[in-house]
């Protein structure tokens, strides 16, 4: 009850800020902007060091795939700014005559958001940007499973704004139990589905409006013109990344049978290649975030369809990447989302079977397709619903500020990144200005025969 009642009194405390109007001129929201991106840039080092704690994130990784691609966010938007803040002039139509129609941008206040673990960095500071670039107070509540990460975000927030303004609560549970209780006016939540449900019935107590950020199975499928090779090295590197704890990864293969050996005879020689013979000594290999879901994973491996990798350190929490192959649908692997270094390969007989496949299942994150065949591709990218995707990558289309980032169905719905950011954490207000030295009489009572042909005339 404590903690809910500071909470509440957080929240009051941001309201009450955001109702002087200090947060609306675009400069205030450049300034801070600026603030963010100067903490983010002094704070790289520890920050890279908290994701190695955690994650066990090489210093590579960490810039590349976390603070980089973060700071990529920040220039984007500083950029653009100014130009999604402008009023909207829309045409008006005859009906209205004589008047101005236009729209307008306000912040929805008050806002929630509430990231994970596996990018403890990127997916809390992003929708933090979009937040503030809309004009509005932020409460930012990081993982309690990357601790390190949180605690000097923690810091370098609480740095730079006051927790009127920009406001971090570390916890668990009962911390993201007492939030979601508040009355908030936007919620941006990451993370998993059940979660993600839970986040959306808390919500509607106060019909407040979210966006989820979710995940699923996301499809790899391999046709039987890809370019192999390629496709194998792209897979390798999106798949292992992070160890596979990342909501974009390939989730599972679904290989043309007659290329489907030579792949995994390609995939074998790049997970080598990238990782040595033996990834658990490879210092730049990463680690599972904790004993329960290292546990999970293991469980999810079939030793008897095991091809390559899959040893594990319970004291370093770190699994091989794993390969299966000659899964079945109805195998454990294929039951859950895995969000971790094992991946399971189906055989297909068509590119029609693999995209029935698809559709049959909850849709998806993400779909990969590699194939040079445009027929093969317009098919997946017209009769695929997904969230987003790549032909011939894997998980890169999420690293651009010029598209929006989200999911469909199950694995989510709203959208971030860039414009679709700013977008996410505004109001659009819709505005006719009327002029007065003109005022049509047609609308008002008493109705006659005149005023009836008129208004048919207009609303053509």
């Amino acid at each position: 009850m404590e903690t809910d009642k500071k909470l509440e009194q957080l929240v009051e405390k941001q309201r009450a800020y955001f109702a002087k109007g200090e947060t609306l001129s675009v400069q205030r929201r450049l300034q801070a902007l600026e603030r963010l991106e100067k903490a983010l840039r002094d704070g790289e080092e520890e920050l890279c060091r908290a994701m190695k704690a955690d994650l066990g994130k090489s210093r590579t990784e960490g810039y590349m795939c976390e603070v980089g691609l973060t700071l990529s966010e920040l220039g984007y938007v500083k950029r653009h700014l100014r130009s999604w803040s402008r009023d909207r002039r829309v045409r008006t139509p005859l009906a209205q005559f004589h008047a101005r129609s236009f729209t307008v941008q306000e912040p929805y206040g008050v806002v929630l958001v509430m990231s994970p673990w596996n990018y403890p960095v990127l997916l809390t500071l992003e929708p933090l940007i979009g937040a503030l670039a809309a004009g509005n107070c932020c409460v930012v509540k990081p993982s309690a499973y990357s601790p390190e990460t949180s605690a000097v975000m923690a810091r370098l927030l609480r740095g730079v704004f006051p927790e009127e303004y920009v406001a971090v609560v570390e916890g668990g549970r009962q911390e993201n139990q007492g939030l979601l209780a508040q009355k908030f006016d936007y919620i941006f939540f990451t993370g998993g589905v059940n979660v993600g449900k839970l986040v959306m019935e808390k919500a509607s107590a106060h019909l407040t409006p979210v966006t989820l950020e979710l995940g699923g199975k996301s499809p790899c499928i391999i046709d039987e013109h890809a370019n192999l090779k390629l496709a194998a090295r792209r897979l390798v590197f999106g798949k292992y990344l992070n160890c596979g704890q990342t909501c974009v990864a390939p989730d599972y293969v679904l290989a043309h049978k007659k290329v489907k050996d030579q792949l995994l005879a390609y995939i074998k020689k790049e997970i080598v290649r990238m990782y040595g013979e033996r990834p658990l000594e490879n210092p730049d290999y990463g680690k599972i975030i904790n004993r329960k879901h290292f546990d999970r994973i293991l469980g999810l491996i079939d030793r008897d369809k095991l091809v390559w990798g899959g040893k594990s350190s319970p004291e370093t929490l770190q699994i091989e990447p794993a390969v299966l192959d000659h899964v079945e649908p109805g195998d454990p692997v294929m039951q859950e989302e895995i969000f971790g270094p094992v991946l399971p390969i189906l055989t297909v007989d068509s590119m029609e079977e693999a995209l029935a496949f698809v559709n049959s299942r909850p849709k998806p994150l993400a779909l990969y397709i590699f194939t040079q065949d445009k027929q093969v591709e317009r098919m997946f990218l017209k009769r695929a619903s997904f969230g987003g995707g790549c032909v011939n990558d894997t998980i890169v289309h999420l690293a651009t500020s010029a598209m929006g980032f989200g999911g469909v169905g199950n694995s989510g719905m709203g959208s971030y990144h860039g414009k679709k950011s700013f977008e996410t954490f505004s109001h659009e207000k819709s505005i006719v200005k009327k002029y007065t030295w003109l005022d049509l009489p047609m609308r008002y009572q008493p109705y006659t025969k005149m005023k009836d042909k008129m208004i048919r005339m207009f609303l053509k």
